[in-house]
């Protein structure tokens, strides 16, 4: 393992992030609304430095709730853990407006973690539509987690709606359980005018595949008031839907569980309070149309109202200081890129850490990094017409396409032999 191990100890990017105040948007988007937004050409200046692939490793940041259910021998403790695992992997996204770079078709990301317990490997797998497969594995053979993501991106008029199609699974070996599930949908508002802010809606339903048991989650939009912003709630039950826990929290935030009758009491409740207020709500604010709101809603409160026998399954670690100078990234974001020395003889020439435009705008050439990234588009397009004139199929190197074990829905799954280190006959993508 040990050439196989680099330092991860970066607290700042080589250069600040670009004042996206003098480009307009809207120039590119006005013809899109209701369009699927894969085949389309954003500026670089709209970019964060990183790759999509990049990206999904996030999903890694709190590996030790995967490690805690493994240590659980109660399987409704396990699935409160993996639950907080599951919003925990979307936390990263808060104030996330930067979009990653769309991965090239063959490219590479490596990911290897000792202090928390892992390794990662991706690779994009399909261009049209745009597929990232991915797999990673606990160090100590406890955990398997992998996926495929097909995040599907619509224009609204004045916002973006990312999808994230796709199958996630989280196999703990010790219990030889698998769970599966999809995260909810992303949108980020005042894409045309106003500060942008994000928010996560729809259903997370995890399902335990050995036992049965399921965790539905449901991420709150945000409302008329902002009442129910960053808001996540749902149950554990069991195969007769008999509700075994609750949860609660905000994915922004944190997560609790605590037994359905406290739950349900404190919902009630607060309902009544809930529309107690409405009654006293002024008519003007009544009368506002019921779009989507042109600035973020403020609830009552940014704090989670704590439920009295709650535990806390998870909270979000505090950014960088100087994380909005730096594409509000966390601390495990800020360490994704970088090169440590020696690297270059190890990783494939496919990996993303060695795409230059990329590069570029991480060191603050905006210039470099739009020129790269065009020379990268027309370098992938003249591949593409070349293999349709030989009939030519592009065959993946890491992951194969076949039916998810668990499910048997359509995935991708890894090949293994990426870390014996032997990358010969790699593409010449950058």
């Amino acid at each position: 393992m040990a050439e196989q191990c680099f330092s991860f100890v970066r607290t700042t990017l080589p250069s600040p992030m670009f004042s996206r105040n003098d480009f307009s948007i809207w120039s590119i988007l006005r013809k899109c609304i209701g369009m699927e937004l894969s085949k389309i050409t954003m500026p670089v200046i709209f970019n964060e430095p990183l790759s999509f692939l990049q990206r999904l490793s996030e999903y890694m940041e709190h590996t030790y709730l995967i490690h805690k259910a493994n240590q659980c021998t109660d399987p409704i403790q396990r699935m409160q853990c993996v639950a907080a695992f599951a919003v925990s992997a979307v936390a990263s996204q808060w104030e996330r407006t930067g979009k990653p770079f769309n991965p090239l078709l063959g490219e590479t990301y490596e990911l290897v973690r000792d202090d928390l317990g892992f390794r990662l490997i991706s690779e994009q797998v399909s261009h049209h539509p745009p597929i990232s497969a991915f797999h990673a594995e606990g160090l100590s053979n406890d955990f398997v987690f992998h996926g495929s993501i097909y995040p599907k991106l619509k224009f609204w008029g004045k916002s973006v709606e990312a999808e994230p199609k796709g199958i996630i699974t989280l196999e703990l070996l010790k219990h030889n359980e698998a769970y599966t599930w999809t995260n909810p949908t992303c949108c980020v508002h005042n894409i045309i005018v106003g500060k942008l802010w994000i928010e996560q809606y729809g259903n997370m339903e995890i399902t335990n595949h050995k036992t049965g048991d399921k965790c539905i989650l449901s991420f709150k939009p945000c409302g008329l008031f902002g009442k129910e912003l960053h808001k996540v709630e749902g149950y554990i039950q069991d195969k007769s839907k008999k509700k075994l826990s609750a949860l609660y929290g905000k994915w922004t935030e944190c997560l609790y569980t605590v037994d359905p009758v406290s739950f349900d009491a404190f919902k009630k409740n607060d309902k009544k309070n809930g529309d107690d207020k409405k009654n006293q709500v002024n008519t003007i604010y009544l009368s506002r149309s019921t779009e989507e709101p042109d600035e973020m809603p403020l609830p009552d409160s940014e704090s989670v109202q704590f439920i009295p026998g709650s535990t806390l399954m998870w909270r979000i670690a505090p950014r960088p200081s100087n994380s909005a100078q730096m594409y509000n990234f966390t601390h495990f974001a800020m360490a994704l890129n970088e090169f440590d020395k020696g690297m270059e003889k190890i990783i494939p020439t496919t990996d993303c850490r060695l795409r230059p435009d990329i590069r570029a705008m991480e060191n603050g050439d905006i210039d470099t990094a739009s020129e790269e990234k065009k020379r990268l588009e027309e370098k992938q397009r003249a591949a593409r017409k070349n293999r349709s004139k030989s009939d030519e199929d592009w065959n993946t190197r890491w992951f194969y396409q076949g039916p998810n074990p668990h499910n048997n829905a359509q995935d991708w799954l890894y090949c293994g032999k990426y870390w014996d280190r032997n990358y010969t006959s790699l593409p010449d993508i950058y």
